[in-house]
This record gives structure tokens, C-alpha cells and sequence, in this order.
């Protein structure tokens, strides 16, 4: 299984981007998806998470309003749009696919059991 994150770079503050999430390996439309991020010094955090069905999705309340979570059309490509970007954005993300076994687990790192590389993304200001 292999998770391959693609669309990070550098923005100023208040632009978009989005992040891209495709998972390979096998067919894994029945797992849920999350992105985490990392800061530079800081642990790895949670950021949005999408339940298997498309629906509900989870926000950290730092993103909520500003990130939106979804899944493609082949039901496995999952997407992060992110807007109003702020330089406290900055950081490592991770791309998380996993069966969570209870909405608070979507949450939680534990949750998911493979993991993309990370691809970076600098807000500046």
C-alpha cells in the first residue's frame, strides 16, 4: 500500500492550495481518509478527516471555514482545499488512510494504519 500526496508548495498568506491524496496498491473505497500536519517544533496534528462513505467529514477547529475534506469520483483520490491560508498553517502534511473504528477515532492518529510520506507547505506572510 502506498499513499502519494502531491499539490504542496509555497503561498502567501490568504491564497489556496490544494493538496491531493492517491492511494495505491490495492482497492480501499471502504477506508476512511484524514490529513495530519506538523509544524516545524511542534507534534504532528490532527487537520480533517472524511468518512468512508464521503461523508461526515471532521475539522480541527483551527481549520474549520477554511479546509475543505472530499473524496473523487473513484471514490479513493481524496482531496484537501485549502483556503485563507495563514502562515500557522506551515508545516508537514500527511496523507492517512484506515478503517476508524468510532467518529472520535477519526481524530486520532491511531485511527489509520498507512501513512503518505508528508509533502511540505509554507504559508508566508
Amino acid at each position: 500500500v502506498h499513499l502519494t500526496e502531491s499539490g504542496g508548495g509555497s503561498v502567501q498568506a490568504g491564497e489556496s492550495m490544494s493538496l491531493t491524496c492517491v492511494p495505491s496498491g490495492g482497492s480501499f473505497t471502504t477506508y476512511g481518509m484524514a490529513w495530519f500536519r506538523q509544524a516545524p517544533g511542534k507534534e504532528r496534528e490532527f487537520v480533517a478527516a472524511l468518512h468512508w462513505r464521503g461523508l461526515p467529514a471532521y475539522y480541527a477547529d483551527s481549520v474549520t471555514g477554511r479546509f475543505t475534506i472530499s473524496k473523487g469520483y473513484d471514490y479513493q483520490t481524496t482531496t484537501l482545499q485549502m483556503s485563507s491560508l495563514e502562515p500557522s498553517d506551515t508545516g508537514v502534511y500527511y496523507c492517512a488512510m484506515g478503517r476508524p473504528w468510532s467518529e472520535g477515532a477519526y481524530y486520532q492518529e491511531q485511527g489509520y494504519d498507512y501513512w503518505g510520506q508528508g509533502i511540505q507547505v509554507v504559508v508566508a506572510v
